[in-house]
């Protein structure tokens, strides 16, 4: 009876010395808080205006799509938050005689910071700068010899954001507006009357990475949205995005003016960490 009941307390000691252990080694003694983060994901509809001389003289003009995923993270107790932006276009385009027809798409990385001040009235003002990376393509479907254009640029843009918060009907509204203006960068583009085959295949390089700014490439990318809280930390979104690209290098004129009406989702949440 004895030797059981000290098997049965040494049981017990182990139990408790392993559960010590364990909280010793795995449990927090603190928790700090991780940057706030504001992720959104945009779906957008909406008209599409094509020039590029390169492949016809015409303008096109049609519809397209647009998707948009964004990214805000701000850091506790500092006036700083850092933004990324992922956006992908897609427009199918026709001249005026709806004889021929351009295949458009594209896709755009954002990344910048911005310093935020909080005004009084819940007015929330943003301003910094961000870097942009482009990649895309232009297709014309009526073209033989060089039917399609290749596009490559990255740009550092100035930007700014304002927003204001505000009740209205018992629900949470935020009303929100950015600005990208495109200061400087380079691109690639062929020179006039220059095939891809005489870059690529024979090496004739012809001033084909090109140095443009704000008077050369005269850009501009802006964004409007209106949001109504459906739970805490939750918004239904709705909104306009306008992206005006254009260009004037080597000879060669070219743009890229797209209208959305977007819609989305956007969802704010911060992560806790656990010291050990």
């Amino acid at each position: 009876m004895k030797s059981k009941n000290i098997g049965t307390k040494s049981k017990w000691w182990l139990i408790s010395l392993s559960f010590i252990i364990y909280h010793l080694s795995f449990s927090p003694v603190g928790a700090q808080e991780l940057p706030r983060s504001t992720v959104a994901y945009f779906l957008g509809m909406g008209p599409t205006n094509v020039l590029d001389t390169y492949l016809s003289q015409e303008k096109f003009s049609g519809s397209g799509l647009s998707l948009l995923a964004t990214v805000e993270r701000q850091e506790p107790g500092s006036h700083w938050t850092s933004r990324f932006e992922h956006q992908v276009n897609y427009s199918n385009v026709a001249d005026r005689t709806d004889t021929r027809g351009e295949l458009q798409g594209d896709y755009t990385f954002l990344t910048g910071r911005l310093y935020r001040w909080d005004l009084s009235h819940k007015w929330d003002v943003q301003v910094g700068g961000m870097a942009s990376g482009n990649i895309g393509f232009i297709y014309n479907t009526a073209n033989s010899n060089n039917p399609a254009q290749g596009r490559i640029s990255a740009n550092l843009m100035p930007t700014a954001t304002v927003s204001k918060s505000f009740r209205l009907w018992r629900k949470s509204w935020l009303t929100r507006y950015q600005l990208n203006l495109p200061l400087v960068g380079v691109m690639f583009s062929p020179n006039y009357g220059q095939s891809y085959y005489e870059i690529f295949s024979l090496g004739n390089y012809d001033h084909n990475v090109v140095v443009t700014t704000f008077v050369s490439a005269p850009s501009m990318r802006h964004e409007f949205t209106l949001g109504c809280a459906l739970r805490p930390y939750s918004m239904l979104t709705i909104g306009y995005l306008g992206d005006y690209q254009q260009a004037k290098v080597n000879n060669l004129k070219s743009h890229i003016y797209s209208h959305r009406v977007m819609i989305g989702f956007v969802r704010q949440f911060s992560i806790i960490r656990h010291k050990l």
